[in-house]
């Protein structure tokens, strides 16, 4: 009987186990994939990142850009598996994967991001 409450007492005065996030942050391997990020200026609209997605959560869609209307990727993170598979593929370089791993979402349609959100 005694020990829970002996337990309890010591963890009221042990450093936390639990990061406050998002004011500190796990430091990342040099390696992770996070969030995809897009340059609409160099995109030349090959649809090479469409065909090489393993888990087609690429699509072409049509954008309004300076230089008139385009086609880009839209991309569905709830399906992603971050291979970078489209990375690797991409003439221009123009689709990159950052080390943002905040994409937390209350609704999955969320998750499905236009050309224009992944900058």
């Amino acid at each position: 009987m005694i020990q829970p409450i002996a337990r309890s007492l010591k963890a009221l005065v042990e450093k936390r186990s639990t990061l406050e996030f998002p004011e500190s942050r796990e430091p990342l391997p040099d390696n992770y994939r996070g969030k995809l990020r897009l340059d609409m200026n160099t995109c030349i609209s090959c649809s090479a990142c469409e065909r090489i997605c393993p888990n087609k959560t690429i699509t072409m869609v049509d954008v309004l850009t300076e230089k008139g209307k385009k086609v880009m990727p839209q991309i569905g993170l709830e399906r992603c598996l971050f291979c970078a598979l489209c990375e690797e593929v991409c003439p221009p370089k123009c689709l990159t994967l950052t080390k943002n791993y905040d994409y937390e979402a209350y609704d999955k349609r969320e998750l499905l991001k236009r050309p224009e959100e992944l900058e």
